[in-house]
Formats: structure tokens, sequence, C-alpha cells
């Protein structure tokens, strides 16, 4: 049986696509190994799905002054050491990388024992990790046609969407929350670990929304308010897992932030959506560049993140709500598909070369 490593780590942005991949590759008869982090996200995830993980040490690259900095260039060594003798043990045949910062030692580890990489970019700018990683590639995909301003060779196949997220039960996901079909929906959720501004703008409009939406707070480990427990037509949660393809299939409205992986399902899932990304200050800036490209286009309504505050985040949802069959129709024109197959086809050609 073909042998193929996936990795990519730290949030659930750089292990989702990867999960995506995995039904379409078993179904070729790939045997599937993941080497993520000791301590991300993507143990949690990996291990559910019954897979073999395999983690490493991993540095984190940061673009500004921190003591961490003179030890991580450590962990980032030992961690090319450890990948180094996984690989040598799995034997794959190639590795996927959707980026994140333990990919770094296993792409030097993969450029040690010659085997071929696979790199791919979600974002509209390419990541620090990936930036380090593309001497060794030995292909590189993107999700935006914009990327290839930045990466002339790159292919361009868009972003990998978990089939499960688009099969979602409305009436389940009402069942969940304990909704009625009395009052729209509104779905707020700030990424894999919440958003403080995000959560603060909504919880402080809630007494308004309410009248308006049932609303399902998606508010980020340890940000529970244990106040606001038995509000009518509010249900929050920590992190929405399995919940969530349910979910999203019964809202009516979305608030998010501009993660590739969040719009790209929202717009395969034509859900109207007003899209708060993470600010330069928070981020090199990708989320920005993500959410302009999706408003362009007629698919997003943005409100950035210096410009909230609970007055403009009511007005923002109103006007979202006022407009939201414009959205659907332009949404449902996107001539964007779904980038498995895509994928899966560049993984089998390298493989046989």
């Amino acid at each position: 049986m073909k042998k193929i490593v996936l990795t990519g780590g730290g949030t659930a942005g750089h292990v989702t696509p990867n999960i995506a991949l995995i039904s379409q590759l078993e179904a070729e008869n790939w045997q599937i190994e993941y080497i993520g982090s000791d301590r991300g996200i993507e143990r949690q995830l990996i291990q559910a799905l019954d897979l073999p993980f395999h983690g490493i040490a991993s540095g984190k690259l940061r673009r500004y002054f921190d003591w961490q900095n003179f030890i991580d260039p450590f962990k980032v060594l030992w961690g090319t050491l450890q990948a180094f003798f996984l690989l040598r043990q799995i034997k794959p045949r190639l590795v996927f990388s959707k980026g994140g910062f333990v990919t770094v030692p296993v792409i030097l580890a993969c450029w040690l024992n010659r085997i071929p990489v696979i790199i791919h970019e979600s974002d509209i700018t390419p990541g620090l990790a990936n930036k380090i990683a593309l001497p060794f590639a030995s292909q590189i995909c993107v999700t935006f046609p914009e990327t290839q301003q930045h990466l002339p060779a790159a292919i361009v196949t868009g972003l990998p969407i978990r089939p499960e997220i688009l099969q979602g039960d409305r009436q389940q996901g009402r069942k969940i929350c304990e909704f009625t079909q009395d009052l729209p929906v509104l779905l707020a959720i700030g990424g894999s670990s919440g958003s403080a501004r995000i959560n603060q703008a909504v919880r402080d409009r809630l007494p308004e929304l309410t009248n308006q939406f049932q609303i399902v707070h998606s508010c980020g480990k340890g940000n529970l308010d244990p106040g606001l427990a038995n509000m009518p037509n509010y249900r929050q949660f920590e992190y929405l897992g399995t919940e969530l393809a349910d979910i999203l299939a019964m809202a009516d409205l979305v608030i998010s932030r501009a993660g590739a992986n969040s719009i790209f399902e929202l717009l395969a899932l034509r859900k109207p959506h007003l899209l708060i990304p993470l600010p330069r200050a928070s981020s090199r800036g990708d989320q920005i560049l993500n959410a302009k490209s999706f408003q362009k286009q007629g698919y997003s309504a943005v409100l950035f993140e210096q410009d909230l505050n609970q007055t403009s985040l009511q007005m923002a949802i109103e006007q979202l709500w006022q407009q939201r069959q414009e959205y659907i129709d332009r949404m449902s024109n996107s001539t964007v598909t779904n980038s498995i197959d895509a994928i899966v086809k560049i993984i089998d050609q390298l493989a046989s070369e």
C-alpha cells in the first residue's frame, strides 16, 4: 500500500484541510500517518480519526522579540531530528504539508531523507513557515489566484473542504441548541480559540440581538460567561466540533473571522456572513487580505476590528440581514469548487514520478 504523511498544526486551520483529504486518499489506497506538534490541537483532531499520530518538538517562529526566540531554534533542531527518524521508519512516498510551525522540522527532515514534499498555502500571502519551506518543496498548491503574484510556480487548487461540513442537518442543529423556528439564527464564531473582541461586542448587544435572532456563540476555551447560561435565545459553546455542521446548516447569518478555511466553507454553504478579520497588530494581515478579496467578489460583508463596537456590529448585522438574498445569489454564482480531487491528483502524479 502507498504511504503518505500529512503534516500541519498549531491551529485548526492548519489541520482541517488535511482532514478533508483523508477519505479520498483512503479511497485511492493511501496509507496515512500524521506528524504534528506534541501539544498542538492536531493531536486531538487526528487521534479522533484513529489515524497514527506522531508528536514532535516544535518551536514558534516569531517576528517580534521574545526571550523564547533563543530557545525555540533548539526545539526546531530537536524536532527535525525526531522527524528524520520517524520518516525513515514510516518510509512515505511523499509528504503533504498544510503549514504551521511544526511543518518546518518535518520538511527539513524530508529534504535530508530525499522525500518529495507538497506544500499548500491557504492565504493570499505565504505564512512564515511556508516561506521557509518553499525551497524544499517539490510542488506548491495555493487557494487564491492572487497568490501566484508571490509564487508564480504555484498551482491554484482552491481549499479542501471537509465533506461532512456540507452535510449538516438544520433540524438537528435546532435540537442541539433547543431553538424554535420563531426567529432566525445568528452564529457568531471567532475561530478555534475564540475572539475576546467579538465575544465582548456580541455580548454587549445581546438584549437587542436576542429580540431579532436566536444566537449561537462559539466563544473559545475558558470564555463561557456563566451569567448568560440561562439567557433566552442565546446558547454559548467553548468550541464547536462535531456539532458545527448541523449548527451551520441551521444558521441564517454568520459572524466569523476571515481565516481561509472559514470563508471557503461559508461560500460553499452559501451562508450570508459578516467577516471581522484579525487586525495586523495580532497577525501578519492575511485575514484582512482574505476578507478584502471576498468583499470585492461580493461574497462577504466586512467590518474591520478597529471599527468594531456594539453599535457598528448591530448596524452591520441589520444591513447584512436586509441584503442576505443578494449575498446568497452572488455566492451561488461562484465558480469556486472544492479542491480535494485536484490536490489528490497532484499527489498521485508526484508519487508516480
